[in-house]
Parts: structure tokens; C-alpha cells; sequence
């Protein structure tokens, strides 16, 4: 009988049927299975239940993640210091919850930097185990984008590990992990950011080799925002108005801590997660920015609510919902991944994909002092349908607009500009010759030494993009223009600059990009943490 994997990263034929229909139908019949699903808004992914009493919704304040000091401003950069490291912290009411955390908060603290002003962010890993940090949205060089295999090891990890790790000498799915251009550090990296980009909320999170997922999930997660002139200059929410709000969902074991199904829970040796979480692991607890169904007071007035969906595998589709009546109310979109539209758009729902981010705004002065209003999920269930609560408390002037010209600096890029087109399929498949299967593009789970993709600098690009599941596909470095979904033209939400796109099942997709940023080595890759964990990611190289 075939040894299985002892990395847990292949996915037998019985395992792939066992994650669900939608999966079990693409895996043996293709995508016109999955495309008969891509109706039903079916989740990927198996829910984790917590195992201790949960609070009621709306009691706890809403936190706001404090805004790191820079160390230094000499030389035209703005230094800053993070310390990774372990606290125990309380997330539930009454319950201590073991994380590991940037600078000793979940979600870590917030960088709030300018655009063109270079940053460099010292990162010491003081946690047990390598890290790897990642600026989501970042255009960033490839030295400082966080590939996976660019450890930051802890004091002495070569020394006490006994054989390198996490991308070095790894053979979970039958190819080797060695990769020959791996830069390894002991306790300290400093990661350099030109933010030569246009204003956005990014946000940075750990991206190691097969633990991305458990190390996010475990609090390895905070926010970036670049801000500029024209932007402020519009007359947005701002200050106190302006709410960033990190949406993540997790599970809490018996004894506090948070619940993962990580089949070495130690994080050190073995990755990959147990049946029947192979598709994703949810929660049913929403947590926004680190508390449980928080409630904050707000003016009658304008708020600017910069939402990221930190999820793991968790798609929501969010609304707006006045407990007085139960009606859905409009809320403007005026950003996207990669900032301003260049118009507002009209929404009363919003899909949201893990990795994602919109900026919106919400008008509160249409609801009377003493109004709660509810963000809700409306692909939740139970506990998981809400999200937070507003709670309109006072009148209050408000000078702020939304204008109707946001941005003037969206790229002009156009179709007829590309040189080439490109296909990628995403789904889960065969890992090599042995019927082990996994989550793969174009068929091949990822490998470190293989280069994919690679592309001239300065080139326009179609990609065309197909998948079995929900896959939220993200691109290092460049953002892109959503030209069609399934032929058709884009959805409303679709609008601006993107980086992350999120696939429904059996849904194709075009993207248009330019390739004008930095030359390297990047990834593009699944956003569901566990599949890229488990081999949805490739190299992309920029000469």
C-alpha cells in the first residue's frame, strides 16, 4: 500500500470527493459540473465550532488598531519596528486567547505612510517558529515582497531545527521544495517599500511556505494605508469618520485558545490540514478588527468604512440593515484593492472575497438618533450572518462629500495594448503520478524552482482565468482591470484598480495588466490560505 504524504499536502481521490459536491463533481467530471453549481452561492470550505459559550452580538466596542510611530524620518524614509512575538489576549469576554501578533496586538498596528515617501519596516521574529511577511497590494521590489521560501528565522532555528524547512528540502506532493534562490535571515529582516503607488488601504500579514493559513489565522495580520494630497482634498469622511474595518472569522477550542485543524499544531514540521477542512476552514465567530460582533457609536453623518476581508476561506456578501424596518440601505463604493474609482458606485449588497478590499461610504444621517444598524452577511448563517452594529447616538455637522469624480489617474490601459493572452485554470487535480491530489494552476501544484510565468518588463498582458471552486486569485505587484466574468461584462463591484478576484464556481474570468513596476521573482496565486498552502500558487518572472 502507497506511504501517504508525510507532509499532509496531497489529497487522496476519496478526499477530494469528500470536500464537498461542487469540488467532488469538478474533480471527476471538469468544470461544466461545477459551472451547473455557480448558482447556488455554496460555500468552499467546512465550519470550525468553537467549544466555548459565545457573547451576544453588539456588546463589545469596536476597536480601532492604533497607528504605528515611525523610529526614524532621516534620509526621506520612514523607519519603522515591529516585533513579532506571543501574547495571550483577550478577544471573547471573560476568555484569554493565545495569538501571535505584530508588535503584541491583533490585528497588529497600523502603518500609515504617503505616497512616494519610502518605508522600511524591521521585522524581529521572536515567535517559535520562521516567518515571512507580505505587503498585500504592495508595488513592491522583489527583495522586500515576502516570497514564501525568504524565511526570517528564529535565534537559532538552523541550529535547533536540524534540517532546514518550510520550502527547503520539502517533498509533500512528490516535487522537490529546494529552492536554490531562497534568502534566509536569523531574527531580523528589514523589508523596504518605495510606495510608488496610488493611495489604498493595504494590508500585511505572513505568506511562509505551507503555513500561510495558520500563522494568519493565529493573528499574523495588520493594516497599511498610503494617503496622499489628492485624495484628501476631495472632502471624504475622514478623522473619526473614517473606519478601517478588518473582518476575519475564527473558532475557539475549550481552553480559549483558537481552534485549527493544522495537522502539526507546533507549525514546524508537518503542514496541511485533517478532513474535512481541505477546502477551507471557516469559522462562527466574526471578529472585526479583533472583537467579537463589535458595536460602535456613530454621528448622523457620512463614514468612510475601509473594509478588508481577512478570512481565510470566508466569502461574505454585506449589507446594510436597519433593525427598525429590516430594509437593505444604499451605500456608495468609492474604492477598490488598489484605491479610487473614478466614479462612486451605488450598491445595497457588496460580494467580498478573502483578501479583498472596498472603501465605501455610509450615510447614517438617514436614520434617526437611537437607530442601530446592522452589517450583515447574507451568505452567513446563525451566528455568522452578523457582522457589527452602528449605533446612531447624536446629530451632529457634517461638511464631508462623496464628489462624483473620485480619481483622474486609473491606468489607460486598453485591450488592443496586449502583447499576449495567457490561461490558467484553477482546480483541484492529480499532484504527480500517484493519485494524490491537490489545489493546482494549469495542472501543477507549485514548486519553488520552476519559474511559470514570465513576462518583459513594460508588457500589457491578458490573462484569462477559469475555476472549479471559489478561488480569490491575487497577483503580486501589479494591480489589473476585471475586462469580463464568463463573457459577459464586469460586475458593478468590479470596478477600478484590483488585485484580488474572486472566482465563483465554474466562473472564467479576463484580466488586463501591465507589467511596469520592478523586475523579480512574484507569485500569483489562490487566496483561500489553505489551498495555496496546499499548491495553488505560481512564480511569476518579470525581466
Amino acid at each position: 500500500m502507497r506511504e501517504p504524504s508525510p507532509y499532509g499536502r496531497g489529497l487522496s481521490r476519496r478526499q477530494v470527493l469528500a470536500i464537498g459536491g461542487a469540488l467532488g463533481a469538478t474533480a471527476v467530471t471538469g468544470l461544466g459540473a461545477a459551472a451547473a453549481l455557480s448558482r447556488h452561492p455554496a460555500a468552499t470550505g467546512a465550519e470550525l465550532r468553537s467549544a466555548v459559550p459565545l457573547p451576544p452580538p453588539f456588546r463589545v466596542p469596536l476597536p480601532l488598531p492604533a497607528v504605528l510611530a515611525p523610529v526614524s524620518r532621516a534620509g526621506g524614509t520612514d523607519r519603522y519596528a515591529i516585533t513579532q512575538r506571543e501574547v495571550t489576549a483577550e478577544i471573547l469576554p471573560g476568555v484569554r486567547t493565545p495569538l501571535w501578533t505584530y508588535g503584541g496586538t491583533f490585528p497588529g498596528p497600523t502603518i500609515e505612510s504617503r505616497r512616494g515617501r519610502p518605508v522600511t519596516v524591521t521585522h524581529r521574529n521572536e515567535l517559535p517558529v520562521p516567518t515571512v511577511v507580505h505587503l498585500h497590494g504592495g508595488r513592491t521590489p522583489a527583495a522586500s515582497d515576502g516570497y514564501p521560501t525568504d524565511l526570517v528565522t528564529p535565534a537559532g532555528w538552523q541550529r535547533h531545527a536540524g534540517h532546514a524547512m518550510s520550502g527547503h528540502g520539502m517533498s509533500g506532493h512528490g516535487t522537490s521544495m529546494h529552492d536554490p534562490r531562497a534568502v534566509t535571515s536569523e531574527l531580523t529582516r528589514d523589508y523596504t517599500f518605495p510606495l510608488d503607488q496610488r493611495p489604498a488601504l493595504l494590508w500585511y500579514h505572513d505568506h511562509r511556505m505551507d503555513f500561510t493559513a495558520p500563522a494568519i489565522w493565529r493573528g499574523l495580520a495588520g493594516l497599511h494605508i498610503v494617503r496622499d494630497a489628492a485624495e484628501e482634498a476631495l472632502g471624504l469622511p475622514a478623522g473619526p469618520r473614517e473606519l478601517p474595518l478588518m473582518i476575519a472569522d475564527r473558532a475557539f477550542a475549550e481552553d480559549g485558545s483558537l481552534a485549527y485543524p493544522s495537522l502539526d499544531p507546533t507549525l514546524r514540521e508537518r503542514p496541511g490540514v485533517r478532513e474535512p477542512y481541505l477546502a477551507g476552514v471557516l469559522g462562527d465567530v466574526i471578529l472585526v478588527n479583533g472583537a467579537p460582533w463589535p458595536v460602535h457609536e456613530v454621528d448622523a453623518a457620512r463614514y468612510r468604512l475601509r473594509l478588508l476581508n481577512a478570512s481565510n476561506a470566508r466569502h461574505y456578501e454585506f449589507a446594510f440593515v436597519d433593525e427598525g424596518d429590516g430594509r437593505l440601505w444604499e451605500f456608495h463604493q468609492i474604492g477598490s484593492d488598489q484605491g479610487l474609482l473614478a466614479a462612486p458606485v451605488t450598491h445595497h449588497t457588496l460580494p467580498m472575497a478573502p483578501a479583498e478590499r472596498y472603501d465605501v461610504v455610509v450615510d447614517f444621517s438617514r436614520f434617526p438618533v437611537g437607530s442601530r444598524v446592522r452589517l450583515v452577511n447574507r451568505l452567513g448563517s446563525g451566528r455568522t450572518r452578523d457582522v457589527m452594529a452602528f449605533h446612531v447616538v447624536r446629530k451632529a455637522p457634517d461638511d464631508s462629500r462623496v464628489p462624483r469624480v473620485l480619481s483622474t489617474d486609473l491606468p489607460a490601459w486598453r485591450r488592443e495594448d496586449a502583447v499576449r493572452v495567457r490561461d490558467f485554470s484553477f482546480r483541484a487535480g492529480r499532484m504527480g503520478e500517484d493519485d494524490t491530489h491537490g489545489w493546482l494552476i494549469g495542472g501543477l501544484p507549485f514548486a519553488p524552482s520552476r519559474t511559470d510565468v514570465t513576462v518583459r518588463h513594460g508588457d500589457t498582458e491578458v490573462w484569462r482565468l477559469v475555476a472549479d471552486v471559489h478561488h480569490p486569485v491575487h497577483l503580486h505587484l501589479t494591480g489589473f482591470r476585471v475586462l469580463s466574468r464568463g463573457g459577459h461584462p464586469p460586475l458593478p463591484h468590479d470596478a477600478g484598480l484590483k488585485d484580488t478576484i474572486s472566482l465563483r464556481p465554474g466562473e472564467s474570468a479576463e484580466l488586463l495588466t501591465r507589467f511596469d513596476a520592478y523586475r523579480g521573482r512574484y507569485l500569483f496565486h489562490c487566496h483561500n490560505a489553505e489551498h495555496e498552502d496546499m499548491g495553488m500558487m505560481a512564480n511569476l518572472e518579470v525581466v
